[in-house]
C-alpha cells in the first residue's frame, strides 16, 4: 500500500518512503507540563496517534520520541517572560519539579484515558541536560553562536536557509519590529540556546553552564536550556541525525520548527527531517481557545459533564487534521450517541444466540468482520508503557 502525506516542507503531497523500509522514525512535539492540556491540545495528539495506527497498519515498526518539556519553554517564542515553569510553580507555591511530575502523571493519564498509544520514549527534557550542552559545542564550532548578557543565542544569519521552510520575510518583520526585548540580540530572528538565570535569583531548575559553550569563560553562570535547543536534541540523540517524520501543530512553523531545523541542519550536516506534519487549531463555539474567556476544556471538564474522553476522541476524528475544528457541546453530545451506536453494533455482533442467522454478518459493516481488520486489531493493539529517558 502506497502512502502519501502532506509535507509542510514541500508544501506538496509525497509519497512516504522511509529511510530504513520497516522502521519509521518520528517526533512528536509533546506538553509544557505547567497545567492541565485543554481539549485543543488534545486534538493533536489524536491526530498523530490516527498517523501512528496507520504506520503500523502499513507493517512498519514505529520508534517514536515525544519530549516533556519540564523547562525553558519562555513565555514567547520570541524568548521574552518567564520560564512556563517556573510561573505555573510560583502561582501554585510549589517547586517547579513538584509541577512538573504532577501535570506529567495527568498528562499520562490523559493519554490512556483517550486510548493513545504512548510513544516508545517520553523524554523529559530535564534528563537530557548534558546532551544540549553537546548540541551547543557543536553549534559553537561552526561558528552560529553568539553571547549576549542574557544568554547564548543561535545566529540566524549564518544559515542561509533559515526562512524557507516557513516562508518567511525577515526584512518586513524587522522593518516592521517595535523596540525588541533584548536589544542586544543581532537579529530580531536570533533565538536562545542557552538562558542565563537572572542574577541574585535561584532558580529551582538551572545548571552550571560549561566554560566551553561561553565567549567569555565565566565560571559559576548557571542557566537553563532553549525550548527549540530542547527538541532538536531530543530527536538527534535519540533518533539519529535525520528522521522521517516530525510533528506538531502549525502555530510552531514560523519559528519553534523553524528553529529546530536551522541548529540542527546546521550541526549535522544533513536534512534534520523528510517529512513535516502540522495540524490546525480547534476552536470553542467559533471562538480562539483562551484562558480570559475560560474555554479552555480539560479532560476533566468533559467528564464532570458527563462525556468520556472517547467522546472527544470521536469528535475530533469527524475533522479532518488540516482544517480548523469546532467544539461544541452540542456536536460532543453527537459524537457521544454516534460512539455509543458503534459500540452496540460491536456488542451485537458478537453476541451469541439460538436464532443467530449465519448469514447476518453479510449485512453489517465490513470492518466488523474482515480478517485484515482483526489482524490489523491485534497489531495495534500494542500499547507498552512508556521509556522514560
Amino acid at each position: 500500500m502506497s502512502l502519501k502525506i502532506h509535507n509542510t516542507l514541500t508544501g506538496t503531497i509525497d509519497k512516504f518512503i522511509a529511510i530504513d523500509p520497516k522502521r519509521v522514525t518520528m517526533y512528536s512535539c509533546g506538553p509544557t507540563v505547567y497545567n492541565y492540556p485543554h481539549i485543543g491540545n488534545w486534538a493533536a495528539y489524536i491526530y498523530w496517534d490516527t498517523l501512528v495506527r496507520i504506520l503500523l497498519a502499513n507493517d512498519f515498526k514505529i520508534d517514536r520520541v515525544m519530549n516533556v518539556t519540564d523547562v525553558g519553554h519562555l513565555t514567547s517564542d520570541a524568548d521574552e517572560g518567564e520560564d512556563k515553569m517556573a510561573k505555573s510553580a510560583r502561582a501554585e507555591g510549589k517547586t517547579a519539579w513538584d509541577v512538573a511530575k504532577f501535570y506529567t502523571e495527568d498528562f499520562i493519564n490523559g493519554m490512556n484515558g483517550l486510548g493513545l498509544i504512548m510513544p516508545e520514549h517520553l523524554a523529559k527534557v530535564t534528563n537530557y541536560i548534558p546532551q544540549q550542552f553537546d548540541l551547543i559545542r557543536a553549534l559553537k564550532k561552526k561558528g552560529v553562536t553568539y553571547q549576549i548578557n542574557d544568554g547564548i543565542y543561535y545566529d540566524t544569519s549564518k544559515f542561509p536557509t533559515y526562512a524557507d521552510f516557513a516562508h518567511l520575510n525577515l526584512d518586513a518583520q524587522k522593518a516592521g519590529a517595535r523596540v525588541e526585548f533584548n536589544p542586544e540580540k543581532h537579529s530580531s530572528s536570533d533565538f536562545s540556546l542557552w538562558k542565563f538565570s537572572p542574577l541574585n535569583e535561584k532558580r529551582d531548575m538551572e545548571w552550571e553552564t560549561p566554560c566551553d559553550i561561553m565567549d567569555d569563560d565565566e565560571k559559576g553562570r548557571m542557566g537553563f536550556p532553549g525550548w527549540a535547543l530542547e527538541c532538536s536534541t531530543l530527536a538527534l540523540y535519540i533518533l539519529g541525525n535525520t528522521i522521517d517524520i516530525h510533528t506538531g501543530g502549525i502555530d510552531h512553523v514560523p519559528v519553534h520548527h523553524t528553529n529546530e531545523i536551522a541548529q540542527s541542519e546546521a550541526a549535522t550536516g544533513v536534512r534534520f527531517s523528510n517529512y513535516w506534519l502540522h495540524n490546525n487549531h480547534i476552536k470553542i463555539n467559533g471562538t480562539k481557545i483562551s484562558k480570559s474567556l475560560g474555554n479552555g476544556y480539560t479532560l476533566k471538564d468533559l467528564t464532570d459533564k458527563g462525556f468520556s474522553p472517547l467522546d472527544l476522541r470521536m469528535l475530533v476524528l469527524q475533522g479532518h487534521y488540516r482544517s480548523e475544528g469546532n467544539f461544541t457541546f452540542e456536536s460532543l453530545e453527537a459524537a457521544k450517541n454516534r460512539r455509543n451506536n458503534w459500540r452496540n453494533i460491536a456488542a451485537l455482533r458478537h453476541q451469541i444466540h439460538s436464532t443467530q442467522n449465519p448469514d447476518a454478518e453479510e449485512t453489517l459493516p465490513s470492518f466488523a468482520i474482515s480478517s485484515n481488520y482483526r489482524s490489523s486489531r491485534r497489531r495495534l493493539g500494542h500499547s507498552s508503557g512508556p521509556s522514560y529517558y
